[in-house]
This record gives C-alpha cells, sequence and structure tokens, in this order.
C-alpha cells in the first residue's frame, strides 16, 4: 500500500466583516482593518459550539451539550481544592514569576522523572495560562515563514492555526481509522522534507481517542533518527497521558531513545486531573527553547495564576489513585458509548484505547433529506440539524480535518451519553435518501 499523500491544510473561504450602519462609511471601513494574524485563521469550532451552547441553556432550552467539549464531568482531586482554598486564605495572590514558581516548577520535574522516566531541570520547564498557551509559544518560538510543520490529521482543531500564525505552513498528513488513527511510519518518512520543521503528535489524541503503543511510538522515532530527518523538531503534547485504557501504558516521547533534546513535551492540569477552569500548563523542553518561549510569554499572559499555580503543586503530590479510579469510569463510559453507537447502522466507529472521545463515520447518510427536505451535505449540516430539531450538540469532523466523521465526548453523565446518541441514532435514521 502506497503511503497517503501530504497536503496543504485547506483554506477556507471568508464571509467579509458586516460593519453596522453608522460605520459603513468608507473611512470607517478603513479603520475597521484586520490584521491577516486573525483573518487568516478560524475561530475554535468546539469553544463556538460550546458557546452556543450555553448561549440556548442560558435561554432555557433543554439543549444536551455535554458530549460536545473536552471536559471531564468529575471534580479535581480534594488535595487540589484545599490548596486553592489555601491559596487565597494565606494571601498566595501575588505575581510569580514568569516561569512558574519553583515549587511548581519542580513538581512537575519530579512527575516526569516518576511517572514518565524523563528527567526535566526546573530551569526546562515554563508553566503557561494552559496547555493551549505553550503550544502556541513554541511553535511561534521555532517556526517561521517557509517552514512547514506537519499535523497528522484528524487534528486538534487549534494545531493548524497555531502553525499559520507562526507563519509557517501546516502539511496535514492522513492517518486512518483501519490503524485506529495511529501515525503511519511509512508516510510519516514520505511527508518529510527539508523544509519540515517540526511534526505535531498528540498521544492519546483529541479527536479520536488514539492511543499510540510503544511499538507505534519507536516506529516515529525510528523515521526521526535517520540523518536526513535530524533536523525536525517533535511537539508531543500529552495532555491525555493518564486516561489510557485496556492495560496499554503511555510513552512519553521525550524518553525514547535519543529524542530528548528534539522533544517539545506539552502537559497541564486540564484533563487527567479536571482542572480546565485553572488554565495551568506547561511546556518541558532543552533550556534554550524554554528561554524562548519564556521571552514571548512575557509580553502575554506574564504569569499563570498563582493560585491556580499552588493548586497544581497539591493535584501532583496528591495519590494519583484518584484519577485511576476516574480513568475507569471513564473506560465503563467509553464501552456504553460504543455499544449504543453499533446499533446505529452503517455506522462505524474505532475502539479508542485513550482519551475520552469517540470518532464515529457518519458519512453513509451523507446525501440524505430530513423531514423539511433539507439535503445533509456533510458533517456540519448534520450537526446542525442535530442541534435544532433534537437539541444535541456534538462537534462535526471538519473542524478536525475529517468531513467523514464528527467527535463526541463521553466525559459524561452515563445520562447524558445515552440521552445523546438515543437521540443521534433517531436523527440519523429518520433522514430519508434523496
Amino acid at each position: 500500500r502506497s503511503a497517503p499523500p501530504r497536503r496543504a491544510a485547506p483554506s477556507r473561504g471568508r464571509a467579509p466583516l458586516r460593519l453596522p450602519s453608522a460605520m459603513a462609511s468608507p473611512a470607517a471601513a478603513k479603520r475597521m482593518r484586520f490584521s491577516p494574524a486573525v483573518t487568516d485563521i478560524e475561530e475554535s469550532t468546539t469553544v463556538a459550539i460550546f458557546s452556543k451552547v450555553s448561549d440556548m441553556k442560558s435561554r432555557g432550552e433543554a439543549v444536551n451539550g455535554a458530549l460536545c467539549v473536552g471536559q471531564p464531568d468529575f471534580p479535581p482531586p480534594p488535595e487540589a481544592i484545599a490548596a486553592t482554598a489555601e491559596a487565597a486564605a494565606k494571601g498566595m495572590t501575588s505575581y510569580t514569576g514568569v516561569n512558574g514558581t519553583l515549587e511548581l516548577r519542580r513538581a512537575v520535574s519530579e512527575y516526569l522523572e516518576k511517572e514518565k522516566k524523563v528527567k526535566y531541570a526546573p530551569e526546562e520547564i515554563l508553566v503557561a495560562c494552559g496547555g493551549k498557551q505553550a503550544i502556541y509559544q513554541v511553535v511561534i518560538a521555532l517556526c517561521q515563514a517557509g517552514d512547514e510543520v506537519i499535523v497528522p490529521a484528524p487534528y486538534w482543531t487549534s494545531y493548524p492555526d497555531i502553525v499559520k500564525l507562526s507563519g509557517a505552513k501546516p502539511v496535514i498528513l492522513e492517518t486512518r481509522s483501519e490503524q485506529g488513527y495511529a501515525i503511519d511510519a511509512a508516510a510519516l518518512a514520505a511527508a518529510i522534507n527539508p523544509k519540515t520543521r517540526m511534526l505535531i503528535v498528540c498521544n492519546p489524541s483529541n479527536p479520536t481517542g488514539c492511543a499510540m503503543t510503544p511499538e507505534q511510538c519507536e516506529a516515529v522515532a525510528a523515521v526521526l533518527r535517520k540523518p536526513e530527518n535530524e533536523h525536525v523538531f517533535v511537539l508531543s503534547d500529552e495532555i491525555y497521558e493518564r486516561i489510557c485504557f485496556d492495560g496499554l501504558k503511555h510513552v512519553s516521547f521525550a524518553a525514547l531513545d535519543g529524542m530528548w533534546d528534539r522533544t517539545l513535551t506539552i502537559n497541564g492540569f486540564s484533563k487527567a486531573f479536571s482542572m480546565t477552569g485553572y488554565r495551568l500548563g506547561y511546556l518541558a523542553a532543552p533550556k534554550p527553547i524554554v528561554q524562548a518561549a519564556s521571552k514571548l510569554q512575557s509580553q502575554i499572559t506574564s504569569c499563570a495564576t498563582s493560585i491556580a499555580q499552588h493548586a497544581g503543586i497539591a493535584a501532583l503530590k496528591s495519590p494519583m489513585a484518584y484519577i485511576d479510579d476516574k480513568v475507569l469510569e471513564l473506560k465503563d463510559k467509553r464501552d456504553k458509548a460504543l455499544e449504543l453507537l453499533a446499533k446505529i447502522p452503517e455506522v462505524t466507529t474505532p475502539k479508542p484505547g485513550g482519551a475520552f472521545y469517540l470518532f464515529p463515520d457518519i458519512s453513509a447518510y451523507f446525501g440524505r433529506r430530513t423531514k423539511s427536505g433539507e439535503i445533509i451535505d456533510g458533517s456540519t449540516k448534520l450537526c446542525l440539524h442535530l442541534l435544532a430539531a433534537y437539541w444535541v450538540a456534538l462537534v462535526p469532523g471538519d473542524a478536525f480535518g475529517a468531513p467523514r466523521c464528527l467527535r463526541l465526548s463521553y466525559a459524561a453523565t452515563v445520562e447524558n451519553i445515552t440521552d445523546a446518541i438515543t437521540k443521534l441514532h433517531k436523527c440519523l435514521t429518520e433522514l430519508t435518501k434523496a
């Protein structure tokens, strides 16, 4: 089988901004010119849908939006909650250093060495306002016009646009559902060229839930070890590393032979620790790279919040049994959701090994009609119809570079999972062939 061709990220037409009538004069229009940094990127689809659901709920509409956002449905570790209150009560409310407190960076260092078998000194760690900020800063620090960044698809919605903001070109590397959406080593080797600056690896994956095995990770590393590929960095997004199922053991990419000095490890507290609102993540990388990313952060947000950082220390030092129990609950929810999806005719869903997403292929229903006669021409149209007619919010696969699919998060109650997938089943089977 030949390797799939690499392709540039698709560009989309953008509607012109509409100004209020009072601002419609030529001078006002000229004044409202926006930078290409804004006009050449997309709003995060997941954030946009979540905002729409929030607005619907605020109007009293009983919409089920629990499966559309990547947010755990369990509370943070009790130790993190207690530390949050402690920090506020004891006046830990001042600025910290841009890189984060030494105490938190030491805790991250200890965690990575103990849990992931990789050694980072505190000065090789940058604490940021969430993993997304850490990704943004390190991509901006290392990439520029003329560079290419390989982004395996399906991809997290923000990767291509962050790459574009750096001036580099996102190059999409297709992965296959029959391979569980793991990166194919041969396809990767064919995609790398002298312009390739970086490979982005999200393991476990958002949106597919693919958790690459140690053997699959090693196969990717073997490609990168080739002398002609030594110029390529690896951004390893490991935010879901604790959420793996069926006995699979996550491997940190920096722990693979020869990969430490080329790996930009991203992690944080939003997923396994369920601390999404704390906005706390980190970059672990060689010191010069951390210094460059920190320089950027000093001109953007400065430090992460002091209270969140204190809570992060407590989370890292808390018993991991709390997280492990939640992972077992997520596995049961995954299995329940897969069981429900399997009952929908002509829908195929790979069984994921990690994270908390399912990525069913619903393309068999494209081209069919709703009761009102509207033709469902893709996953975005289907998700809009599902939201309008059945009050269930899911995320279209177009946002992830996979228009045949949609994403649902099973980090929700069993009741919400059952309700959403049952209504999806009803929605699809009530469509009629055109």
